[in-house]
């Protein structure tokens, strides 16, 4: 895991310093990652030019406080592209930012609280810009520990964010 770990935090120290200086700025709102994202990018000296805030919103309560349309996880679930591509839209209108991630899933067993939703290594990620929202879905392999299924999905969200900048 050592060797992947140095990789995902070279992804990031990248994409800070390629956010930084295309003067871009970032905010996540995380559930499965549990901030994982918004640490790694904080990681990177002069990151508070990049990152305006983030939020760690693990249960569907925080989620819907922060801006996710209740009636969308009662539709389609909190796991669900709809409820990430809501979590990245609502995080980027309350920072104002040039990007927005959400990102939600289950790492390694099923959620009592969302159990008939809850497959575990299904994750599903936004990332919202002002021209629109794409949404992405993971099936990750079985992992040992939820540490390791959080940096798999921070690598996943590294790579598509630094292809759209």
């Amino acid at each position: 895991m050592e060797k992947t770990e140095n990789e995902i935090r070279n992804q990031y120290e990248k994409l800070t310093k390629k956010l930084i200086e295309e003067k871009l700025t970032v905010t996540t709102m995380e559930s499965c990652t549990s901030g994982l994202i918004a640490s790694l990018i904080t990681d990177t000296e002069g990151a508070s030019a990049a990152l305006k805030g983030a939020f760690v919103t693990y249960s569907n309560i925080g989620k819907i406080m922060q801006g996710v349309p209740e009636e969308t996880i009662e539709k389609y679930s909190v796991y669900s592209n709809e409820t990430a591509i809501a979590m990245a839209e609502a995080c980027r209108k309350t920072y104002a930012a040039d990007y927005g991630i959400g990102v939600t899933g289950t790492m390694g067993n099923v959620d009592p609280a969302n159990a008939s939703a809850s497959v575990p290594g299904r994750v599903y990620f936004a990332i919202s810009r002002e021209e629109g929202t794409e949404v992405f879905y993971r099936e990750l392999a079985p992992m040992p520990s939820r540490y390791e299924y959080k940096l798999a999905v921070a690598m996943e969200i590294a790579k598509e964010l630094l292809e759209r900048i």
